[in-house]
C-alpha cells in the first residue's frame, strides 16, 4: 500500500547535504520565541529541517532572538527570520504572516505556504475575584486567546490544502485545575482549548491542530511564582508521578528546590519534544485533542 501524497519525502528538500529531514522545505511560525518553552521549540522545529519566523514582543529580546536566528542558521541550515510584534495587538499577528511572506515567497512563482504554527506566546498573572480589574482581563485574553485567533486569520489563506499543515497551541493545566486566583488565566487557556478543537474540524482538509497543557516548566514565569501560589500547587506537584527529581540526573539544585515545591518542573526541551512530535508526517491522524504534556500532573481522559 503506497504511503498518502502528503507523507512522501520531497527529494528536493534535503539539509546537510543528502540527509533528508522531515520539515524540510517548510516554513514555521513560533510565537514567543525569544526563550524558555518558545525557544526551545523552535530548536527542535529546526533539527527537523523547518524554517522558521520566530517571534518576539519587547526591544529587550531583541539581541537574543537574533542569536537564536543565527544559532539555529548554523547548526541546522535552515532559514530563520525574526520578526518583533505584540501578539496582543490587532495588528500584531497579522505583521507576523506579511514578514513570513515576504521573506519566504518564492520570487518568480510567488509561492508561499505556511506548514507549522506554534501558538506559544502567552502571559500569565494571578489574582483574587475581587482584585481582578478590566485591564488586566484584557491583557491576558488579548494575548493568549485573541492573539492566536487574528495569527490563524492572517494565516489561513497560506496553510496547505492536503492536510499537511500543523497547528499546535500552548495551553496549560490551569484550563481544568482551577487553581485559586487564575479566573483569568485559566479561562484564557480553557478558550484556547475550546478554539482548538473548533479549528480542528474547521481546518480539517488543511491542517491537524492540537493543544499541549503543560505543568510547570523551568522558565521565568515558572521561578517568578510567589509562596501563595507554590503552596497551592504543591499536592499537584507531589502526585505527579514523574515530578520526583532523580538525583546524578537532574541538577543538584533542582533537586533542592524541588523539597520545598513538591518535585522537578519540567524542562524547556521536554515540552518541546511532545510538540516537535505533533508536527510530524505521522501525527497526521491526531487532531482537536489535548495533549497532555505535564508529567502526569494532569492525565488525559
Amino acid at each position: 500500500m503506497s504511503r498518502p501524497e502528503h507523507t512522501r519525502t520531497n527529494s528536493t528538500n534535503l539539509s546537510h547535504g543528502s540527509r533528508s529531514l522531515p520539515l524540510s522545505g517548510r516554513v514555521g511560525i513560533v510565537t514567543g520565541a525569544s526563550r524558555g518553552i518558545g525557544a526551545a521549540i523552535a530548536r527542535n522545529l529546526a533539527s527537523k529541517g523547518c524554517n522558521l519566523v520566530l517571534n518576539y514582543t519587547s526591544d529587550s529580546s531583541t539581541t537574543i532572538t537574533e542569536e537564536l536566528a543565527a544559532d539555529l542558521e548554523a547548526e541546522h541550515g535552515i532559514q530563520a527570520v525574526i520578526v518583533q510584534a505584540n501578539m496582543g495587538s490587532e495588528n500584531g499577528p497579522k505583521h507576523i504572516v506579511e514578514v513570513a511572506k515576504n521573506h519566504f515567497q518564492h520570487p518568480k512563482t510567488g509561492k508561499f505556504e505556511i506548514g507549522v504554527i506554534i501558538n506559544n506566546a502567552g502571559v500569565a498573572g494571578n489574582n483574587l475575584i475581587e482584585n481582578i480589574d478590566c485591564e488586566q482581563f484584557a491583557r491576558q485574553y488579548n494575548i493568549n486567546v485573541r492573539g492566536p485567533l487574528l495569527l490563524m486569520q492572517a494565516a489561513l489563506p497560506y496553510l496547505p490544502h492536503d492536510r499537511s499543515g500543523r497547528i499546535v497551541n500552548l495551553s496549560s493545566v490551569s484550563s481544568s485545575l482551577g487553581y485559586k486566583t487564575q479566573s483569568i488565566y485559566g479561562g484564557t487557556k480553557a478558550a484556547l482549548e475550546a478554539m482548538t478543537r473548533t479549528w480542528a474540524r474547521e481546518l480539517a482538509e488543511r491542517a491537524t491542530v492540537n493543544a499541549i497543557n503543560p505543568g510547570p516548566v523551568a522558565t521565568d514565569m515558572y521561578t517568578s511564582t510567589d509562596d501563595d501560589f507554590v503552596a497551592q500547587n504543591k499536592p499537584h506537584i507531589e502526585n505527579t508521578p514523574l515530578a520526583t527529581p532523580r538525583k546524578g540526573i537532574d541538577p543538584d539544585d533542582m533537586c533542592e528546590t524541588s523539597v520545598k515545591v513538591g518535585g522537578r518542573p519540567a524542562y524547556s526541551e521536554e515540552i518541546a519534544g511532545v510538540t516537535g512530535i505533533l508536527c510530524l508526517p505521522e501525527s497526521g491522524w491526531t487532531t482537536g485533542s489535548v495533549i497532555c504534556a505535564n508529567g502526569g500532573m494532569r492525565f488525559s481522559f
